[in-house]
Protein backbone atom coordinates (compact mmCIF):
# COMPACT_ATOMS: atom_id res chain seq x y z
CA UNK A 1 0.00 0.00 0.00
CA UNK A 2 1.88 3.16 -1.34
CA UNK A 3 1.45 6.45 1.80
CA UNK A 4 1.89 9.75 1.56
CA UNK A 5 2.63 11.96 4.90
CA UNK A 6 -0.29 14.94 4.22
CA UNK A 7 1.80 18.52 3.93
CA UNK A 8 0.39 21.52 4.62
CA UNK A 9 2.01 24.27 1.82
CA UNK A 10 2.29 28.08 2.81
CA UNK A 11 3.04 31.66 0.67
CA UNK A 12 3.96 34.08 2.76
CA UNK A 13 5.34 37.59 3.35
CA UNK A 14 9.12 37.76 4.25
CA UNK A 15 9.83 36.30 7.74
CA UNK A 16 12.99 36.90 9.58
CA UNK A 17 15.81 36.84 7.25
CA UNK A 18 18.15 33.69 7.72
CA UNK A 19 20.72 31.71 6.34
CA UNK A 20 20.60 29.24 3.51
CA UNK A 21 22.04 26.60 1.40
CA UNK A 22 22.67 27.57 -2.33
CA UNK A 23 19.59 26.12 -4.37
CA UNK A 24 19.04 22.49 -6.01
CA UNK A 25 17.77 23.92 -8.80
CA UNK A 26 18.08 27.76 -9.67
CA UNK A 27 17.44 28.60 -13.68
CA UNK A 28 17.12 31.71 -15.80
CA UNK A 29 16.16 32.95 -18.50
CA UNK A 30 14.94 36.06 -19.80
CA UNK A 31 12.99 35.56 -23.51
CA UNK A 32 9.32 35.97 -21.64
CA UNK A 33 7.01 33.45 -22.62
CA UNK A 34 3.66 33.12 -24.62
CA UNK A 35 0.58 32.16 -22.70
CA UNK A 36 -2.85 31.79 -23.19
CA UNK A 37 -3.73 30.35 -20.14
CA UNK A 38 -6.53 31.69 -18.13
CA UNK A 39 -5.52 34.26 -15.27
CA UNK A 40 -6.52 32.68 -11.63
CA UNK A 41 -5.24 34.38 -8.43
CA UNK A 42 -6.19 32.48 -5.06
CA UNK A 43 -4.97 33.22 -1.40
CA UNK A 44 -3.77 29.95 0.08
CA UNK A 45 -5.00 29.06 3.37
CA UNK A 46 -2.73 27.04 6.24
CA UNK A 47 -4.13 24.35 7.72
CA UNK A 48 -2.72 23.10 11.30
CA UNK A 49 -2.09 19.94 12.63
CA UNK A 50 0.18 18.06 15.57
CA UNK A 51 3.72 17.76 13.93
CA UNK A 52 5.96 15.19 14.16
CA UNK A 53 9.32 13.76 12.34
CA UNK A 54 8.32 9.84 13.11
CA UNK A 55 6.86 7.99 10.22
CA UNK A 56 6.13 4.60 10.90
CA UNK A 57 5.62 3.85 6.65
CA UNK A 58 8.39 5.78 4.80
CA UNK A 59 9.58 3.05 3.13
CA UNK A 60 6.62 2.21 0.68
CA UNK A 61 6.23 6.11 -0.15
CA UNK A 62 4.07 6.90 -3.54
CA UNK A 63 5.89 9.30 -5.94
CA UNK A 64 4.46 11.96 -4.87
CA UNK A 65 5.81 12.15 -0.91
CA UNK A 66 5.56 16.36 0.22
CA UNK A 67 7.88 17.46 2.80
CA UNK A 68 6.28 18.38 6.15
CA UNK A 69 6.85 21.81 7.74
CA UNK A 70 6.08 23.61 10.72
CA UNK A 71 6.23 26.99 9.35
CA UNK A 72 3.41 29.24 9.58
CA UNK A 73 2.22 32.59 8.31
CA UNK A 74 -0.76 34.86 9.12
CA UNK A 75 -0.10 36.72 5.85
CA UNK A 76 0.37 36.61 2.14
CA UNK A 77 2.13 36.55 -0.53
CA UNK A 78 0.15 38.36 -3.60
CA UNK A 79 1.02 36.30 -6.70
CA UNK A 80 -0.91 35.27 -9.92
CA UNK A 81 -1.30 32.05 -11.19
CA UNK A 82 -1.55 30.22 -15.04
CA UNK A 83 -1.97 27.24 -15.55
CA UNK A 84 -1.15 26.31 -19.25
CA UNK A 85 -1.52 23.27 -21.33
CA UNK A 86 1.97 22.30 -20.26
CA UNK A 87 2.99 24.65 -18.05
CA UNK A 88 2.82 27.02 -15.46
CA UNK A 89 3.38 30.05 -14.52
CA UNK A 90 3.85 32.09 -11.05
CA UNK A 91 4.08 35.53 -10.89
CA UNK A 92 5.63 37.35 -7.98
CA UNK A 93 5.11 40.80 -7.17
CA UNK A 94 8.80 42.15 -5.79
CA UNK A 95 7.12 44.69 -4.17
CA UNK A 96 9.92 46.82 -1.79
CA UNK A 97 12.98 44.51 -2.84
CA UNK A 98 15.12 46.96 -5.04
CA UNK A 99 16.17 43.79 -7.28
CA UNK A 100 19.16 44.91 -9.25
CA UNK A 101 20.52 41.72 -10.19
CA UNK A 102 19.46 38.16 -11.41
CA UNK A 103 22.12 37.22 -8.57
CA UNK A 104 19.87 38.40 -5.98
CA UNK A 105 17.24 36.03 -6.50
CA UNK A 106 17.43 32.32 -5.67
CA UNK A 107 14.99 29.85 -6.89
CA UNK A 108 14.65 26.74 -5.44
CA UNK A 109 12.62 23.86 -7.12
CA UNK A 110 11.88 19.46 -6.45
CA UNK A 111 9.16 17.83 -7.80
CA UNK A 112 7.00 18.60 -5.12
CA UNK A 113 8.31 22.06 -3.67
CA UNK A 114 9.55 25.32 -4.57
CA UNK A 115 11.15 28.08 -2.93
CA UNK A 116 11.67 31.80 -4.17
CA UNK A 117 14.00 33.87 -1.93
CA UNK A 118 15.49 37.40 -3.14
CA UNK A 119 18.75 39.22 -1.50
CA UNK A 120 18.01 42.00 0.01
CA UNK A 121 20.13 44.72 2.42
CA UNK A 122 22.55 42.13 2.49
CA UNK A 123 20.13 39.46 4.05
CA UNK A 124 17.62 36.57 2.44
CA UNK A 125 14.61 36.73 2.67
CA UNK A 126 11.82 34.37 1.93
CA UNK A 127 9.84 35.64 -0.82
CA UNK A 128 7.38 32.26 -1.00
CA UNK A 129 7.46 28.71 0.42
CA UNK A 130 5.23 26.00 -1.19
CA UNK A 131 6.27 22.91 0.44
CA UNK A 132 3.42 21.42 -1.11
CA UNK A 133 2.99 21.72 -4.96
CA UNK A 134 -0.31 20.64 -6.18
CA UNK A 135 1.27 18.22 -8.51
CA UNK A 136 4.64 17.37 -9.74
CA UNK A 137 6.87 19.14 -12.00
CA UNK A 138 9.87 19.00 -13.94
CA UNK A 139 12.63 21.06 -11.59
CA UNK A 140 15.29 20.86 -14.20
CA UNK A 141 12.95 22.70 -16.63
CA UNK A 142 12.30 25.17 -14.41
CA UNK A 143 12.94 29.11 -15.97
CA UNK A 144 12.70 32.08 -14.24
CA UNK A 145 13.00 36.35 -15.38
CA UNK A 146 12.13 39.78 -14.35
CA UNK A 147 9.14 41.68 -15.91
CA UNK A 148 9.13 45.21 -14.52
CA UNK A 149 8.41 44.57 -10.54
CA UNK A 150 7.39 41.22 -11.21
CA UNK A 151 9.51 37.78 -10.76
CA UNK A 152 7.97 35.36 -13.40
CA UNK A 153 8.45 31.52 -13.02
CA UNK A 154 7.72 29.10 -15.01
CA UNK A 155 7.25 25.61 -14.23
CA UNK A 156 6.42 22.23 -16.66
CA UNK A 157 4.27 19.71 -15.72
CA UNK A 158 4.52 15.92 -14.91
CA UNK A 159 1.23 15.16 -15.57
CA UNK A 160 0.24 17.68 -18.83
CA UNK A 161 -3.10 16.45 -18.96
CA UNK A 162 -3.85 17.38 -15.05
CA UNK A 163 -5.47 20.72 -14.29
CA UNK A 164 -3.85 22.97 -11.76
CA UNK A 165 -6.65 25.00 -9.96
CA UNK A 166 -3.55 26.73 -7.68
CA UNK A 167 -0.05 26.63 -7.54
CA UNK A 168 -0.13 24.51 -3.99
CA UNK A 169 -2.29 22.01 -2.62
CA UNK A 170 -4.38 23.04 -0.17
CA UNK A 171 -7.95 22.73 0.57
CA UNK A 172 -9.51 25.42 -1.64
CA UNK A 173 -7.09 23.79 -4.86
CA UNK A 174 -7.89 20.20 -3.99
CA UNK A 175 -11.79 20.71 -3.39
CA UNK A 176 -12.03 22.19 -6.87
CA UNK A 177 -9.19 19.74 -7.99
CA UNK A 178 -10.55 16.49 -7.11
CA UNK A 179 -14.27 17.38 -7.58
CA UNK A 180 -13.42 17.25 -11.30
CA UNK A 181 -11.67 14.32 -11.19
CA UNK A 182 -14.27 12.24 -9.11
CA UNK A 183 -16.77 12.92 -12.38
CA UNK A 184 -20.05 12.50 -9.89
CA UNK A 185 -19.01 9.10 -8.50
CA UNK A 186 -19.60 9.14 -4.78
CA UNK A 187 -17.48 9.07 -1.40
CA UNK A 188 -18.54 6.68 1.42
CA UNK A 189 -16.49 7.49 4.99
CA UNK A 190 -15.77 3.87 6.96
CA UNK A 191 -14.04 3.37 10.09
CA UNK A 192 -14.40 2.31 14.06
CA UNK A 193 -16.37 5.69 14.81
CA UNK A 194 -19.76 6.66 13.66
CA UNK A 195 -19.17 10.37 15.05
CA UNK A 196 -15.36 10.87 12.87
CA UNK A 197 -17.37 9.58 9.90
CA UNK A 198 -20.37 11.53 10.07
CA UNK A 199 -17.97 14.43 10.54
CA UNK A 200 -15.67 14.28 7.50
CA UNK A 201 -18.46 13.30 5.52
CA UNK A 202 -19.87 16.87 6.38
CA UNK A 203 -16.46 19.16 5.54
CA UNK A 204 -16.38 16.48 2.20
CA UNK A 205 -19.74 17.58 1.08
CA UNK A 206 -19.43 21.54 1.80
CA UNK A 207 -15.85 21.13 -0.13
CA UNK A 208 -17.28 19.06 -3.12
CA UNK A 209 -20.52 20.58 -3.45
CA UNK A 210 -21.66 17.23 -2.56
CA UNK A 211 -24.92 16.15 -0.47
CA UNK A 212 -23.96 14.48 2.85
CA UNK A 213 -25.67 11.76 4.10
CA UNK A 214 -25.72 9.50 7.56
CA UNK A 215 -26.44 6.13 7.33
CA UNK A 216 -27.13 6.22 11.50
CA UNK A 217 -29.72 9.19 10.72
CA UNK A 218 -31.75 7.64 7.81
CA UNK A 219 -31.86 4.50 9.99
CA UNK A 220 -33.13 5.63 13.08
CA UNK A 221 -35.64 7.67 11.31
CA UNK A 222 -36.69 4.92 9.69
CA UNK A 223 -36.98 3.06 12.84
CA UNK A 224 -37.64 5.10 15.58
CA UNK A 225 -35.67 4.19 17.66
CA UNK A 226 -32.01 4.64 18.23
CA UNK A 227 -28.64 2.40 17.14
CA UNK A 228 -28.05 1.26 20.38
CA UNK A 229 -31.70 0.24 21.31
CA UNK A 230 -32.48 -1.61 17.72
CA UNK A 231 -29.20 -3.63 18.47
CA UNK A 232 -30.68 -4.58 22.78
CA UNK A 233 -34.22 -5.39 20.45
CA UNK A 234 -32.87 -7.15 17.53
CA UNK A 235 -29.18 -7.87 17.61
CA UNK A 236 -26.31 -6.32 16.02
CA UNK A 237 -27.14 -8.58 12.88
CA UNK A 238 -30.02 -7.00 12.36
CA UNK A 239 -28.60 -3.05 12.11
CA UNK A 240 -26.07 -4.40 9.75
CA UNK A 241 -28.52 -5.77 7.36
CA UNK A 242 -31.18 -3.07 7.51
CA UNK A 243 -27.50 -0.50 6.79
CA UNK A 244 -26.70 -3.02 3.49
CA UNK A 245 -30.49 -1.96 2.14
CA UNK A 246 -29.78 1.60 2.91
CA UNK A 247 -26.25 1.47 0.78
CA UNK A 248 -27.77 -0.36 -1.48
CA UNK A 249 -30.54 2.74 -1.93
CA UNK A 250 -27.41 4.74 -2.11
CA UNK A 251 -25.79 3.09 -4.56
CA UNK A 252 -27.16 4.48 -7.42
CA UNK A 253 -26.87 8.07 -6.55
CA UNK A 254 -23.79 10.01 -7.52
CA UNK A 255 -22.23 13.58 -5.81
CA UNK A 256 -22.59 12.43 -2.06
CA UNK A 257 -21.03 11.64 0.47
CA UNK A 258 -22.08 8.83 2.81
CA UNK A 259 -21.01 8.29 6.75
CA UNK A 260 -21.37 4.60 7.27
CA UNK A 261 -21.98 3.06 11.09
CA UNK A 262 -18.69 2.79 12.92
CA UNK A 263 -17.45 -0.47 14.06
CA UNK A 264 -19.01 -4.03 13.68
CA UNK A 265 -22.48 -2.31 14.06
CA UNK A 266 -21.90 -1.29 10.73
CA UNK A 267 -22.04 -3.15 7.40
CA UNK A 268 -18.41 -1.72 6.67
CA UNK A 269 -17.21 -3.94 9.13
CA UNK A 270 -18.45 -6.87 7.69
CA UNK A 271 -16.46 -8.22 4.22
CA UNK A 272 -19.09 -9.61 2.90
CA UNK A 273 -21.50 -6.66 2.55
CA UNK A 274 -19.23 -4.60 0.44
CA UNK A 275 -21.10 -4.87 -2.66
CA UNK A 276 -22.59 -1.27 -2.57
CA UNK A 277 -19.63 0.55 -1.22
CA UNK A 278 -17.37 -0.40 -4.19
CA UNK A 279 -20.11 2.11 -6.33
CA UNK A 280 -18.19 5.05 -4.64
CA UNK A 281 -14.54 5.62 -3.16
CA UNK A 282 -14.43 4.55 0.32
CA UNK A 283 -12.65 6.03 3.21
CA UNK A 284 -10.88 4.55 5.55
CA UNK A 285 -10.43 7.06 8.19
CA UNK A 286 -8.71 4.72 10.70
CA UNK A 287 -7.27 5.96 14.51
CA UNK A 288 -3.67 4.46 15.08
CA UNK A 289 -0.59 5.32 16.96
CA UNK A 290 0.02 7.32 14.55
CA UNK A 291 1.43 11.35 15.39
CA UNK A 292 0.43 12.83 12.17
CA UNK A 293 -2.19 12.36 9.80
CA UNK A 294 -1.22 9.65 6.98
CA UNK A 295 -2.95 9.12 3.93
CA UNK A 296 -2.46 5.50 1.73
CA UNK A 297 -3.93 4.37 -1.00
CA UNK A 298 -4.07 1.00 -2.77
CA UNK A 299 -1.65 0.83 -5.59
CA UNK A 300 -0.47 -2.65 -5.38
CA UNK A 301 -3.13 -5.46 -4.11
CA UNK A 302 0.02 -7.69 -2.11
CA UNK A 303 1.84 -4.69 -0.19
CA UNK A 304 -1.90 -3.83 1.23
CA UNK A 305 -2.81 -6.95 1.95
CA UNK A 306 0.55 -7.17 3.83
CA UNK A 307 0.10 -3.93 5.64
CA UNK A 308 -3.36 -5.39 6.95
CA UNK A 309 -1.79 -7.95 8.31
CA UNK A 310 0.63 -5.34 10.12
CA UNK A 311 -1.59 -2.93 11.62
CA UNK A 312 -5.46 -4.12 11.62
CA UNK A 313 -7.23 -5.36 14.57
CA UNK A 314 -8.78 -8.82 14.49
CA UNK A 315 -12.47 -8.03 13.63
CA UNK A 316 -11.73 -5.13 11.15
CA UNK A 317 -10.48 -7.27 8.19
CA UNK A 318 -13.08 -5.55 6.23
CA UNK A 319 -12.01 -2.12 5.90
CA UNK A 320 -9.01 -3.16 3.66
CA UNK A 321 -11.18 -3.35 1.45
CA UNK A 322 -11.31 0.60 0.95
CA UNK A 323 -9.57 2.53 -1.33
CA UNK A 324 -7.77 4.65 0.97
CA UNK A 325 -7.00 5.15 4.22
CA UNK A 326 -6.34 8.37 6.22
CA UNK A 327 -4.61 7.54 9.87
CA UNK A 328 -5.45 9.79 12.70
CA UNK A 329 -3.38 9.92 16.34
CA UNK A 330 -6.38 10.39 18.24
CA UNK A 331 -9.16 12.56 17.47
CA UNK A 332 -10.42 16.52 17.80
CA UNK A 333 -13.05 17.28 16.11
CA UNK A 334 -11.03 21.12 15.93
CA UNK A 335 -8.90 19.10 13.17
CA UNK A 336 -11.40 17.47 11.00
CA UNK A 337 -11.00 19.84 7.74
CA UNK A 338 -7.28 18.47 8.46
CA UNK A 339 -8.54 15.33 8.16
CA UNK A 340 -10.66 15.98 5.32
CA UNK A 341 -8.30 17.94 3.44
CA UNK A 342 -5.91 14.53 3.93
CA UNK A 343 -8.87 12.48 2.76
CA UNK A 344 -9.06 14.91 -0.38
CA UNK A 345 -5.43 14.48 -1.09
CA UNK A 346 -5.34 10.42 -0.74
CA UNK A 347 -8.18 10.38 -3.51
CA UNK A 348 -6.67 12.72 -6.15
CA UNK A 349 -3.51 10.83 -5.61
CA UNK A 350 -5.58 7.37 -5.69
CA UNK A 351 -6.99 8.60 -9.19
CA UNK A 352 -4.17 9.92 -10.68
CA UNK A 353 -2.33 7.14 -10.84
CA UNK A 354 -5.24 5.05 -12.64
CA UNK A 355 -7.98 7.74 -14.25
CA UNK A 356 -9.77 4.84 -15.50
CA UNK A 357 -11.11 4.39 -11.89
CA UNK A 358 -14.28 7.06 -12.03
CA UNK A 359 -15.04 5.59 -15.04
CA UNK A 360 -14.88 2.40 -13.99
CA UNK A 361 -17.06 2.92 -11.30
CA UNK A 362 -19.53 4.56 -13.26
CA UNK A 363 -19.61 1.13 -15.30
CA UNK A 364 -19.96 -0.96 -11.82
CA UNK A 365 -22.49 1.02 -10.90
CA UNK A 366 -24.72 0.75 -14.28
CA UNK A 367 -24.05 -2.96 -14.32
CA UNK A 368 -25.97 -3.39 -11.17
CA UNK A 369 -23.12 -3.02 -8.22
CA UNK A 370 -22.59 -7.06 -8.56
CA UNK A 371 -20.23 -7.44 -6.41
CA UNK A 372 -17.86 -8.09 -9.27
CA UNK A 373 -15.23 -5.38 -8.21
CA UNK A 374 -12.40 -4.63 -9.14
CA UNK A 375 -12.98 -7.48 -11.86
CA UNK A 376 -15.78 -6.51 -13.31
CA UNK A 377 -17.47 -8.92 -15.56
CA UNK A 378 -19.75 -8.75 -18.91
CA UNK A 379 -23.06 -7.85 -19.03
CA UNK A 380 -25.44 -10.35 -18.43
CA UNK A 381 -22.99 -12.72 -16.82
CA UNK A 382 -23.07 -14.16 -13.56
CA UNK A 383 -20.18 -12.86 -11.39
CA UNK A 384 -20.07 -15.81 -9.47
CA UNK A 385 -19.32 -18.04 -11.65
CA UNK A 386 -16.03 -19.19 -13.67
CA UNK A 387 -15.38 -20.12 -17.26
CA UNK A 388 -15.16 -17.75 -20.14
CA UNK A 389 -17.91 -15.66 -19.30
CA UNK A 390 -16.05 -14.63 -15.81
CA UNK A 391 -13.16 -12.70 -17.53
CA UNK A 392 -13.39 -8.89 -16.95
CA UNK A 393 -14.16 -6.25 -19.30
CA UNK A 394 -11.62 -4.17 -17.56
Amino acid sequence: MATATLCFSSAKNPIEPSKFRPPKSSLSSYNKPNSSAITTSLSPTISLFPSSTRFGLVKRLNPFLCKSTSTVSTSTTNYEFLDGPTELELRLELGKYAINSTRDIFVDADESSLTVRVQHSGSLWTLMEATCLYDKIKPAETIWYLDDDQLVVNLKKHDPELHWPDIIESWESLSVGVMQLLKGISIYLVGDSSEINEKIAQELAVGLGYTPFTTKELLETYSQKTIDSWVIAEGSDSVVDAESVVLESLSSNLRVVVATLGGQLGAAGRADKWQHLYAGFTVWLSQSEATVIVVEYNADEDSAKEEARRNVQDGSQAYTNADVVVKLGGWDPNYAKSVAQASLSALKQLILSDKKLPGKKSLYIRLGCRGDWPYIKPPGGDPSTGGDNSRPIL
